[in-house]
């Protein structure tokens, strides 16, 4: 397989996002940003990419399935059509199930109860989100530490620690700042941008990115997410970035504790899939903890497009790929 270096998939400038967005351009800024992610491992002659119509002929293979929300279980704010049906088949089977989204705008329980509004029938200890990282590494901080939040009105800052402001368009919420967190893209805007630029220029602080995503899939659009802000502030201000959520460990860590609780032992890695439609978070983030990955092709980022092309200029491979959830 080709590197992920390849300058035919990586064009000069992807940083900025067009007026709308589309697969085509988050792979290519994906790629753009590989050295931030953690390093694909080999296959060890694992053929790639495996061809099922759907979850359901996985079984045999995994003891756990862990599942992205966006592109897996709900697009935009509607739940896959297969999604109530297969989790039932799951919980049949007696497979163990659990949740890892990179939807950090609210706490956790809050979409474990969305997903309850669906009929999805998941607990609170089935879902993680990367909000829950993020929240045990502030608690790594001075708990003076004053930081600028980027999230909405409704966005429950009092779970983070230290002292958090709503950065606005306000110039006095954003003095006196030890450091930024990028929570959630609603309500974001161009002007906030360039004004966290500038912050980061004039003095470099900490930056974490509660959502890692660039984009995520809507009805009928990509969204622009904490992940492609994060990293257009790090390319500009030259500071590094802390990414909370897939493909970083951290989430991968919490819910193999809670897989090996649940079934009573230690779960091979062999033996749990997460289940995603992104090739630079989920599966990689998967692959590089050891892991096996299923990557959805009908209803997430890469939707009804031929999926072997970008497994081969990434070097980023499924093991299996599954038409719907």
């Amino acid at each position: 397989m080709s590197k992920h270096s390849d300058d035919s998939v990586n064009p000069p400038d992807v940083s900025i996002a067009p007026s709308g967005p589309d697969s085509s351009w988050a792979f290519s800024r994906y790629e753009q940003i590989r050295p931030r992610l953690p390093v694909m491992p080999a296959l060890a002659g694992r053929a790639p990419c495996e061809h099922q119509p759907s979850l359901l002929e996985l079984f045999e293979h995994f003891d756990a399935f862990v599942l992205d929300g966006f592109g897996v279980l709900n697009v935009g704010e509607a739940p896959v059509d297969t999604a109530a049906e297969r989790l039932d088949q799951m919980r049949a089977a007696g497979k163990i199930i659990m949740v890892i989204t990179n939807g950090s705008t609210q706490p956790a329980a809050v979409t474990a109860a969305k997903y309850r509004g669906w009929n999805l029938g998941l607990a609170d200890e089935q879902v993680i989100s990367s909000r829950d990282a993020l929240e045990q590494a502030m608690t790594e901080y001075p708990a003076t530490m004053r930081w600028g939040v980027a999230a909405p009105e409704n966005a429950r800052l009092e779970t983070l620690s230290g002292q958090t402001v709503r950065l606005t368009d306000d110039e006095a919420s954003w003095q006196n700042l030890d450091g930024f967190v990028l929570l959630s893209s609603l309500e974001w805007n161009d002007a906030r941008q360039t004004r966290l630029h500038q912050a980061l220029a004039e003095q470099p602080r900490p930056l974490l990115i509660g959502n890692p995503d660039l984009v995520a899939p809507r009805e009928d659009r990509f969204s622009l997410e904490p992940g492609y802000y994060g990293h257009r502030a790090a390319d500009a201000a030259g500071v590094p970035l802390r990414l909370f959520g897939k493909p970083a460990p951290e989430v991968f860590a919490m819910a193999q504790a809670r897989i090996d609780a649940s079934a009573g032992r230690a779960v091979p890695g062999a033996r749990i899939a997460m289940v995603g439609d992104s090739l630079h978070t989920d599966v990689l983030g998967a692959a590089a903890f050891g892991w096996r990955s299923v990557l959805v092709l009908s209803h997430g980022l890469f939707r009804d497009q031929p999926i072997e092309p970008l497994i081969e200029a990434s070097g980023i491979a499924p093991d299996f790929c599954v038409h719907h959830t």
